[in-house]
């Protein structure tokens, strides 16, 4: 196996209507497009931002241009729909280095230029999320054990056919092929059904904290997650 190439894992799995198989350059907009439909526990990101753009760029285009290789996809085997997806990095240090050098500064150009529609919900959201970071709401994770982490998103209408399962299962028996000692993810207490895949999945919770990044949105106080696997040793 050679960095930049998928394992071979055989076959692509069927599960009822749908087969997993990993990212191609042409599921981006699909990707982008679930991303942004899921972002709000579930629901669209327009209810605690204008643009979905900026969620998309800042958010998921590392995954997306730089690291795709380590993505899979859910697809409808009638229709070719993407249904949902899995995106990875398998070094979370990296990624954040080419964040800060190469992503941040593109999304800031086309903010400068006037790419992005900007009104109050977003304002409101960036004025939250920095105060969480000066909080440190998010719990810490050791990357030297967790250097790996992932997100996971499916379309409402394919939810609870195995899709969530099986593009964990081909991630996981990837990273286990690069040798990769462990992975991380983050949600919050209120997906409750992400939380029982990620439990059953082999996940452990690593740490929880309560966040204000929602405080205005959604009613029932919410409390940042962080589950992690070991994967060799």
């Amino acid at each position: 196996f050679q960095p930049g190439q998928t394992p071979h894992l055989g076959p692509t799995f069927p599960m009822k209507t749908l087969t997993v198989r990993p990212y191609q350059p042409s599921d981006c907009e699909a990707v982008h497009r679930i991303a942004a439909d899921t972002a709000f526990f579930g629901a669209p990101i327009e209810r605690y931002l204008d643009d979905r753009r900026l969620f998309t760029d800042y958010f998921y285009a590392y995954y997306t241009d730089y690291e795709p290789e380590h993505s899979w996809v859910a697809v409808d085997s009638e229709t070719g729909e993407v249904a949902g997806f899995l995106t990875g990095c398998v070094d979370t240090q990296r990624k954040e280095e080419v964040q800060r050098r190469q992503v941040t500064p593109a999304v800031l150009r086309r903010l400068l230029r006037g790419h992005y529609r900007l009104g109050i919900k977003t304002f409101r959201y960036l004025n939250r999320l920095f105060w969480s970071d000066r909080r440190r709401e998010w719990p810490e994770v050791d990357l030297s054990s967790h250097p790996a982490h992932l997100h996971i998103n499916l379309c409402e209408a394919y939810r609870g056919m195995g899709a969530g399962r099986m593009l964990m299962q081909c991630y996981l028996s990837q990273l286990r092929e690069l040798g990769v000692p462990g992975v991380h993810l983050g949600t919050t207490d209120q997906n409750k059904a992400a939380c029982r895949l990620y439990e059953k999945t082999g996940f452990q919770l690593l740490g929880e904290r309560p966040t204000r990044v929602w405080e205005g949105i959604i009613a029932e106080p919410v409390r940042y997650r962080v589950y992690g696997m070991i994967l060799v040793g």
